[in-house]
């Protein structure tokens, strides 16, 4: 294997706290001092979350309003007080450093109900606020394709809907698609509730903050669009057509909303085909995928391992089977619960998994390692892949190929 650099365009840095002051003046006004003002915040790792959400909140009390924060994750963190508050302190969002008070009641108002038959709902603790903004970045969605994504919208509908919003929203989704359903929903909440705007965050292929939008209410729908097709021209992908393994160091719901992100490693939420032949299926086509840990922000929830052909006895051990159940019910994708086969050591893996890919000679099996699918800038490839780095003008080869290293416990080092 050898290191090897995408040489992704880099975007200008940002001033969070200049540019979320300047983006505040177009929903300053509807605040009034002595308002209560809701902040949602999620469960995914976004970079910065903790500054912005502060920044927020001392905005919100720069009116003489006063905010608080609510956790808008619908069943993450076992779909409990204590479970969504540990999420949020994981990055860093506590009582302590926010400034501000954290109100997890997973309790919920029925606000209507959608064209689609759908019920509506939305935490009773932002219900009760004189407004409600919610901080989400805004990206492809893990579950579906089109012109809206992961974002304000969805964050309406799921987070502030808690587990009852969610699970609604997929019972539907189930029949009608996810666009339609999230669509409707969000606007009947958009209409309904103290919705002051969304706070919506674009990240590029480094995992960093590249832009961050104020947008009032009325233009929610409107204008997210147009951010989810910046967030996908940003969005980095596996530089590679074709890969008999790919080795992902980490997966958890603070990368991605799947544990591990669809649109990287080609597989869908609801399963796979397990073929090695590609038949017509489109890139990446990745054969074998080998998970060998889970992400200590994931808290246990290990949703998205369905999606991984072997891992390791030490992740298995991790599982927190409550959290990533009541998971993988809300969001009716019992697939990626499932375990795969297991073994104690990464060596062990390697080699079973190596051998199922059906090569007259395994080392000309082309291998991609990756931290996560959050983390695409470096990556080690194996010496199969060497024409194909040097082929593509995007990437700079770093170090020299040399054989995986083990420590004495058979597992790799971390990436």
């Amino acid at each position: 294997m050898a290191r090897v650099r995408q040489d992704f365009p880099r975007t200008a840095a940002i001033n969070l706290r200049a540019t979320l002051e300047r983006e505040f003046v177009k929903i300053r006004g509807q605040i009034k001092a002595g308002d209560s003002i809701a902040i949602g915040s999620g469960s995914r790792g976004i970079s910065n979350i903790a500054e912005i959400v502060r920044t927020v909140v001392d905005l919100v009390k720069g009116v003489g309003a006063n905010p608080f924060i609510f956790p808008a994750m619908g069943s993450h963190g076992g779909a409990t007080p204590e479970g969504q508050t540990e999420v949020l302190a994981s990055y860093g969002i506590t009582e302590a450093t926010m400034g501000a008070p954290i109100r997890a009641s997973m309790e919920v108002r029925r606000i209507g109900m959608a064209p689609s038959g759908a019920p509506v709902f939305a935490s009773e603790e932002a219900m009760r606020a004189d407004g409600i903004l919610l901080v989400n970045r805004v990206k492809p969605h893990t579950d579906f394709f089109g012109e809206l994504g992961s974002g304000i919208i969805k964050m309406a509908v799921i987070g502030l809907g808690k587990k009852e919003g969610a699970a609604a929203m997929h019972i539907r989704a189930a029949r009608f698609g996810h666009e339609k359903i999230i669509r409707e929903m969000a606007h009947l909440l958009l209409c309904n509730t103290p919705i002051l705007g969304g706070v919506a965050i674009l990240e590029n292929q480094f995992h960093e903050t590249a832009a961050i939008e104020i947008i009032p209410r009325e233009q929610i729908e409107a204008r997210e669009p147009a951010l989810l097709r910046e967030a996908r021209r940003m969005m980095p992908l596996l530089p590679f057509d074709e890969i008999d393994l790919l080795i992902i160091d980490r997966i958890g719901k603070n990368i991605s909303g799947a544990g591990l992100d669809p649109n990287v490693v080609g597989r869908g939420v609801q399963g796979y085909v397990g073929g090695l032949a590609r038949e017509g299926r489109p890139s990446p086509f990745v054969r074998r995928i080998f998970v060998r840990d889970l992400t200590p922000e994931t808290h246990g929830n290990a949703i998205g391992i369905g999606n991984a052909d072997i891992t390791t006895t030490r992740l298995v051990t991790q599982i927190d089977r409550a959290s990533t159940y009541v998971n993988a019910f809300t969001a009716l994708s019992l697939q990626s619960a499932k375990i795969p086969i297991h073994f104690e050591t990464d060596r062990e893996c390697l080699e079973r998994v190596l051998a199922s890919l059906a090569l007259d000679d395994v080392s000309a099996a082309r291998v991609v390692r990756i931290r996560d699918t959050l983390a695409l800038e470096e990556m080690e490839v194996s010496e199969s892949l060497a024409s194909e780095v040097k082929r593509q003008s995007g990437l700079v080869q770093l170090t020299k190929f040399s054989d995986l290293e083990f420590g004495g416990d058979g597992n790799l080092r971390n990436l």
